[in-house]
């Protein structure tokens, strides 16, 4: 009995386990979060999670087996259907086959909205996400409802974000075509229009979500401000 009862007393005072640290990032198309995403988990020696990458396979592998990108039940099905995953490059694959670099693609770009619309594609990839954090020892999340859907618990929440103008034009160097920058542009203002118009699971700036603007600020800059933040929070990497 007197066991029984200082093992009961040791786990009422035993500190709880600590929790994985995962930092979300969310912002608009072109803001830098990938690029920043992955120089933060790479600092930090956490994995790297590109939740857009998951809606772009979607995509990918609903064009290739034409599924229009309207048809909800059938692209509900063919997500649920899929075991997405990542290797340690952060590269996202299924059935062992890395779906890069053609989830980028110009055709995958232009209905990857529409499909991440769908509320069963959204919830089937939604639960997988929750899945890695839960399975992983702490990442860095990035993509446009990681703060406030995926992972609103998570030890840190950044929002990113930049002038249209200004994301435009670093995508337009991205790809080696700086003249192109109002039709980039045009595009990233249709996305942004799209993404948080959407019913389910908007692009929103979450109340007590730390905004970061990086008009005018290099990728380094940008994750050594956001190291600062993540450390200063009491949490050591």
């Amino acid at each position: 009995m007197q066991d029984e009862q200082q093992n009961a007393a040791a786990k009422a005072t035993a500190s709880p386990p600590e929790r994985p640290l995962v930092v979300a990032i969310d912002g608009p198309a072109g803001a830098g979060k990938s690029t920043v995403a992955r120089g933060l988990a790479a600092a930090l020696g956490l994995r790297f999670l590109d939740t857009g990458a998951m809606y772009r396979a979607i995509t990918l592998l609903a064009i290739e087996a034409g599924i229009a990108p309207s048809d909800g039940a059938a692209l509900t099905a063919l997500t649920e259907s899929l075991e997405l995953d990542f290797d340690q490059d952060g590269r996202v694959v299924v059935a062992q086959r890395c779906l890069e670099p053609a989830i980028r693609r110009g055709d995958v770009t232009g209905h990857v909205s529409e499909v991440s619309a769908h509320p069963g594609v959204r919830a089937a990839v939604v639960a997988r996400q929750q899945e890695f954090g839960r399975r992983w020892d702490g990442l860095v999340a990035e993509g446009r409802d990681t703060t406030t859907v995926v992972f609103p618990d998570a030890s840190h929440r950044f929002y990113l974000d930049a002038s249209p103008a200004e994301r435009a034009r670093r995508r337009a160097l991205e790809l080696g075509v700086p003249e192109e920058v109002a039709r980039i542009q045009a595009e990233i203002e249709l996305r942004d229009g799209k993404d948080s118009g959407r019913k389910h699971s908007p692009l929103v700036h979450g109340a007590g979500v730390e905004l970061v603007q990086t008009d005018g600020l290099e990728a380094g800059g940008v994750i050594e401000a956001l190291l600062e933040l993540v450390r200063g929070g009491g949490v050591e990497p």
